[in-house]
């Protein structure tokens, strides 16, 4: 690591709280999408619902990897020299 604070066009734990909000999105919507297939016995919905259930669970999950990650570097880069 080098003395500097990181300097990224994008700040991890910015970027991961996007991933995360957008990860709760795309699995709300699946969620709606399995339900309304299952109301109207369409298979195929429900299988892209489940698809983007899990879709947005893996942004969520890599969102909160980016704010770990960020954790991380962050206590390196303040520890003293």
């Amino acid at each position: 690591m080098t003395d500097k604070k990181r300097t990224d066009d994008l700040d991890l734990n910015e970027e991961g709280m996007v991933n995360r909000a957008k990860g709760a999105a795309e699995e709300a919507k699946g969620r709606a999408r399995n339900a309304l297939g299952g109301l109207t016995g369409d298979g195929g919905q429900q299988l892209k619902g489940m698809g983007e259930e899990l879709k947005g669970k893996a942004q969520q999950t890599l969102g909160k990897a980016q704010q770990k990650l960020d954790d991380v570097l962050d206590r390196d880069d303040n520890k003293a020299p």
